[in-house]
């Protein structure tokens, strides 16, 4: 299990009132079945934090990298009808891969989470024309090919593209600046 994760699941009950298995317990009542539903859930009816949030409902859900036998089922999964998006994730880890510095590759069941300290991006075949790169770059704004995601959410910023040949200098310097700021 992720380090991060390990942390957040041992300080759950003291951070949100109720340890996993509680909270497990308590999304079964509801019969919520979708991630959003249970963020959503959680953050209004119970004041959790997103990322709290979040995680608990991947965990009741069991569609996190932790919970799956095999990591690759998840990015197996999310290419299948998308593999012609493949090459996109294997050009950014190949150049993610040229930065100094750690980080780690923590596919869950629709994207892959990429995080050093903290998450920096995640990669995402989100249609079957476009993949989308989400980072997190809280107080950057917005230019060029970055745009502005919904506010609260785990990314502050995203890139969306639909041609491999878009994966150019400026996307590397962007996926840099949140590696750099996740050290």
């Amino acid at each position: 299990m992720d380090k991060t994760v390990a942390t957040m699941i041992e300080n759950l009950k003291e951070k949100t009132g109720h340890s996993l298995d509680e909270w497990k317990k308590i999304i079964s009542k509801q019969k919520l079945a979708k991630h959003g539903e249970i963020v959503k859930f959680l953050k209004e009816e119970h004041k959790v934090t997103h990322g709290y949030a979040a995680e608990i409902a991947l965990k009741a859900l069991g569609s996190d990298a932790d919970s799956s036998a095999n990591t690759n089922e998840f990015l197996t999964s999310q290419y299948k009808g998308k593999e012609h998006l493949k090459p996109f994730y294997d050009k950014l880890i190949l150049e993610i891969n040229k930065f100094k510095g750690d980080f780690e590759i923590a596919p869950k069941k629709t994207y892959v989470s990429l995080k050093r300290k903290k998450q920096f991006v995640i990669l995402n075949p989100a249609s079957k024309t476009r993949f989308e790169i989400g980072f997190n770059l809280k107080g950057v704004e917005a230019k060029g090919k970055l745009e502005n995601e919904k506010p609260n959410g785990i990314c502050s910023h995203k890139i969306n593209l639909s041609d491999i040949n878009e994966i150019d200098k400026e996307v590397i310097n962007w996926v840099k600046m949140a590696f750099d700021n996740a050290a």
